[in-house]
């Protein structure tokens, strides 16, 4: 991959409950993929960590652009985050912020990008369970995620760590 190519990743979270064991999951438009499972956590925790690990997984990649069918998730690395943290980790009405650990962790991606002369990632809002094939996949890859994490396992799994590669030509069955 070239410096001045695109690529496409869409993210996704899920959780089997709320709050319960959740899952995250990143698929990209090659089929490349990541996912991992917490044994306790938030759809918004889930949602969070897929948008983390794909900007973390493609840090070499100049121009990332990255699909969520979470406003939340968008919103906090767009606008929210960087409110948080100069207010002392508190919301606008005062109260302590939620997932502030990865927060941070996004605040770090983001920076190191911006360090590297990289240009900031592009989020794009997709709707969820909408025939959108790569969130379809990110869907179906955070919801078995969940599922392991039902079963009290943290783990994580990546196309890039010896799993198949997604034909994202059309959405899962």
């Amino acid at each position: 991959m070239t410096d001045e190519q695109t690529y496409t990743v869409a993210t996704d979270g899920a959780c089997k409950g709320n709050p319960g064991p959740a899952g995250w999951a990143w698929v990209g438009e090659d089929g490349h993929w990541a996912a991992g499972s917490i044994p306790q956590g938030t759809n918004n925790i889930g949602e969070l960590l897929g948008l983390l690990h794909a900007i973390e997984d493609h840090a070499h990649v100049r121009h990332l652009i990255v699909q969520a069918d979470s406003k939340y998730a968008i919103d906090t690395y767009a606008s929210w985050m960087d409110g948080h943290r100069r207010r002392g980790w508190k919301t606008s009405g005062g109260q302590p912020t939620k997932n502030r650990e990865i927060l941070e962790q996004l605040i770090a991606v983001r920076d190191a990008r911006r360090a590297s002369g990289m240009p900031d990632v592009v989020l794009e809002h997709v709707r969820g369970h909408a025939g959108h094939v790569l969130n379809e996949w990110a869907d179906e890859r955070a919801v078995r995620a969940s599922k392991h994490a039902a079963e009290g396992r943290a783990s994580a799994w990546s196309s890039h760590a010896g799993q198949d590669v997604l034909d994202v030509s059309a959405a899962p069955r």
